[in-house]
């Protein structure tokens, strides 16, 4: 089967503030839109910010976390897989743009089926996100 995009919804506090984020430093390519929502290409997958009044400054979604390779993840969160020099370059420019990571960028699983690059951060409304990268995405993707 061939591999089709996803789409993902999610809330946001504020529009603009959204909006600028996922254009300027995610680079996201923006889509349809109305006053109270905005599409947005992530990496080839379809993410709509929607404006949610109800949400305060201190985020959209109470969060759990749980243990991953000694780090504490956040859950819910979406992300993305990309290839390395794409993860790479990403993690670079969210430094330059002075992103507070949750989990900096760095190899987990090293040597061990599954090995890959990862990094975690919020969106002002607070939503999580992760984005990984894997030498080999076909082989190491859902190795056990």
């Amino acid at each position: 089967m061939a591999l089709t995009p996803f789409h993902v919804a999610i809330p946001v506090r504020h529009l603009e503030e959204s909006r600028a984020f996922y254009k300027d430093v995610l680079n996201c390519e923006e889509g349809r839109s109305s006053e109270c929502w905005v599409d947005f290409n992530l990496y080839g997958h379809q993410l709509v910010i929607h404006y949610d009044a109800n949400i305060g400054t201190t985020g959209s979604v109470k969060l759990h976390h749980n243990s991953v390779d000694s780090h504490s993840v956040p859950v819910p969160h979406i992300g993305v897989v990309l290839e390395m020099s794409d993860w790479e370059s990403l993690a670079h420019k969210l430094r330059g743009c002075g992103v507070e990571f949750v989990i900096e960028p760095y190899v987990r699983f090293k040597g061990q089926p599954g090995e890959q690059a990862t990094m975690f951060f919020y969106d002002p409304s607070g939503n999580a996100l992760e984005f990984k990268a894997f030498k080999d995405i076909k082989k190491q993707l859902f190795e056990t």
